[in-house]
Parts: C-alpha cells; structure tokens; sequence
C-alpha cells in the first residue's frame, strides 16, 4: 500500500454551529454506541480506580497500584499488532461482542468476591491480566468500528466524540468511585463496572446491521503489520502524535496514581479528596470536550500545541504553592488532556486508509495504553519514593519537553518561525513560514 495516499482531513470554512458539534449523532447505530459506551467508559475508570484502591488496602504499598495498572495494560504491548490484524480481517461488531463479553465475566467474578469479603490481591492480578487481554484486542476493532456507523462524512465529529467519552470516562468514573469507597467500599464500583459492560454488549447485540457500512476485509497474507509500521513511519501526521502519545502515556496518563499518592500523602485527604481531585478534573474534560467539538480544522500543530499546555499545568501542580491552586490545576489538567487526546486520535484516523486503519489504530492504542502499563509501574515507583509532588513535576516535564522538540523539528523541516508581537494582542504569537533570500540562498 502506498502510504503517501489517505484521506483528506475535513477542514470547515465556518465554525460548527452548536447543533453540528453532535452530529454523528443523527446515526441510530452510533447513538446505541455512545450511551452504552458512556455508561462502560465510566464503569470501566470506576473499576479501575476501586481496584487501585483495593490494592492500597489490602497492600498498603504504592508501587503495587502500579504494578496493578500495568497488569491492566500490559497485555496490549503483546497483543496489539496481532489485535490490529484481526481487526482488518474480522467482522468488528463481532470482535466487540466477544472481548466485551469476557471482560463483562471477569468482573462480575472480581466484584462477587470483593463483596463476599473473601478477595486475595492475587484474585485482583489476575483479573486485570485477562482485562487487560481482552481490552488489547477489542481496542482497535472499537476504534475502526466509529467509521462503520456513521460513514465518512460524519466521521470526524463521531471521533471526536468518541475521543471525548473515553477521557471523560476517565476522570468522571474516578470521582464517583472515591465517593463509594467512602460510603461503601471498592466491591459496588467493580459491580456497576461488570453491569454497564453488559450494557455495551447489548448495545451492539440490538444495532441495525443493516445500517452499518461494513469496511473491505482485508486477506490473510504475509508482512502486514510490517506494511503497517511503514505506513506509520512515512506519515508524519500519524507519526509525530503517536511520539508525543507515548510520551504523554508513560508519563502524563497515570492520573489515578497521581492522585492516590497525592490524596493519601500530599494532601491527607483520602478517598473524599481523590474523588474531589477526580471531579475537578472532570469538570476540565468536560469544558475541553465542548472547545474540541467546536474546532474548524485538525492539525498538527495544535497537538504539539497541546500536549505542552498538558505537560505544564501538570508540572505546575506538583510545585503549587496552596493548595488552591493544586485544585485548580487539575481543572487545567482536565481540559488540556481532553484537547490532546481527541487532536491525536482525530488526526491518527483521519490521516490513515480504511483498508489499514485497524492496524494503524492498534500501534496507536499500543502506544498509549503500553505506555500507561510502563508509567503506571515508573509513575508509581516515583510517587511512593520522592512523593506526589515529584511524580506530578515528573508527569509533566517529559510530555512538554517532548512537544517542544517536535515543534523544534517540524519547524526546521518546513522551515518555520515564531514571531512575537506585543503591540496586537490578539495575534501575538504568530507561526510564519521562513522565505529564504535567493542571493543569500546562492
């Protein structure tokens, strides 16, 4: 496949009206899709976060809630490509019906033994391995999957959405499940976890086949994950986020672990300010969201952008002074980490064919969920050894360090600089494109 050709990625004329920021939306199929996967995203960062908790308590050691979250995306560092493949050959609807099954099964089986009283953390590693497994290979499918119920012309906002609801998930399940660890314990989070992925699968057991818009399947043959590695490597709209994805992964997306050490040293504040560090944060996303869906075009240089706003307000709030401003930096860390993830992931997908989206999005998932299982184990090493404030300077110096040197490459590459004007505000800062004197030139 010739990786020079792909997509055009939409650019609107006109600011989307407020309507048009949900317009994916209008397609029966997608709605089952979205309500299910709001409620299971959430569920899902609910478990995540009850059996971090869990962890601590029957551990009392940090570095295990990390060794926890690793478990949990571990299996994708050994799955993903051939989860990629699969995707490209398989019906994906039904590729989603079985992992969401299995991982629907496991839980369910987590959360009867944490509410028996009978768990072990064995019981806990074990269940988030074969989570863990069953996420690696439904991730591509569920990425490649929004292109089936909503077509083309639809595509880019149903990303967006898409994007928005999994980062969402991840900070509003947090704050709900600090709230029940306090009243009632880890076992209800877990449980509500295994019943809204059974919401999911029955979302896409009750959608219209007929209205989906099957993507060519794509013959067994030789070489195609390295057909997929060299695609993403001469695409630089999908290779320079997939770099600060990973950075962004390993080092910035271990939030849960950031805000347990910060909740139970930092701040003292136990499982009630982790649920309000969670909330604050959610408000963030939430706010982020809406600012994504109204973005007129996709570039590249607005994920750079981003990605280094993140890495700052996350650095910030490890060296804030009050605690004030520790709570409002993570309202910042919502909005920024919502900006990035749905630029990446909206950019990833719509720079790549549909014949080898499905493998292009499991290296983009191995990215950022491998990086979360090798952040999880470094950030949580980092939190329970030097302390919360560390492990959130740490978490966000390397993503901004990393967006930098990506703008200092892409600037040298297309021969860009940045100019400063402080007597119109309202184009300050200004990225021109350098034009070169032919005599100096000669």
């Amino acid at each position: 496949m010739d990786p020079a050709v792909t997509e055009p990625i939409p650019i609107l004329q006109t600011r989307p009206r407020w309507r048009d920021t949900v317009v994916a939306l209008r397609a029966h199929n997608y709605r089952l899709y979205v309500i299910s996967q709001l409620f299971a995203n959430t569920g899902g960062w609910m478990a995540r976060i009850a059996v971090d908790w869990l962890v601590l308590e029957l551990t009392h050691n940090v570095a295990l809630v990390g060794l926890t979250v690793t478990l949990q995306f571990a299996p994708t560092l050994l799955l993903g490509a051939w989860a990629g493949v699969i995707s490209d050959r398989s019906t994906r609807r039904r590729v989603l019906i079985i992992t969401q099954s299995v991982g629907t099964v496991a839980t369910a089986t987590l959360a009867a033994l944490v509410l028996l009283g009978v768990v072990q953390v064995w019981q806990v590693f074990v269940v988030a391995t074969i989570t863990g497994a069953s996420m690696a290979i439904d991730g591509p499918s569920r990425s490649a999957f929004v292109g089936e119920m909503v077509g083309v012309g639809r595509l880019r906002n149903a990303i967006g959405l898409n994007a928005t609801i999994f980062h969402l998930g991840g900070l509003i399940g947090p704050a709900i499940s600090g709230v029940l660890i306090v009243v009632i314990g880890s076992g209800l989070s877990i449980a509500i976890n295994a019943a809204t992925s059974a919401v999911a699968v029955g979302a896409l057991l009750l959608m219209r086949r007929r209205e989906l818009i099957p993507s060519p399947r794509v013959a067994p043959q030789r070489g195609q994950i390295r057909e997929a590695i060299r695609y993403i490597i001469n695409k630089p709209a999908i290779f320079w986020p997939m770099v600060l994805l990973a950075f962004n992964a390993v080092f910035g997306m271990s939030l849960p672990v950031l805000f347990t050490a910060a909740a139970d040293g930092t701040y003292h504040s136990g499982a009630v300010g982790y649920g309000l560090y969670s909330s604050l944060a959610a408000l963030g996303a939430f706010t982020g969201g809406v600012i994504s869906g109204m973005r007129r075009e996709v570039r590249l240089r607005a994920t750079v952008a981003t990605v280094v706003i993140y890495g700052l307000v996350t650095a910030f709030a490890g060296i804030a002074p009050v605690y004030p401003l520790f709570l409002a930096a993570l309202v910042g860390i919502g909005v920024s980490r919502i900006l990035f993830g749905t630029a990446a992931e909206s950019i990833t997908q719509l720079s790549t064919n549909m014949a080898i989206r499905g493998r292009v999005m499991s290296f983009y998932i191995m990215v950022m969920v491998g990086g979360q299982a090798i952040g999880g184990l470094l950030m949580g090493w980092i939190a329970h050894s030097f302390g919360s404030s560390v492990a959130f300077v740490v978490a966000g110096s390397m993503p901004a360090l990393a967006g930098v040197t990506v703008a200092a490459i892409l600037a040298r590459h297309n021969q860009l600089r940045i100019r400063v004007n402080l007597r119109t505000p309202r184009r300050m800062v200004r990225i021109e494109r350098v034009t070169l004197d032919p005599a100096a030139a000669s």
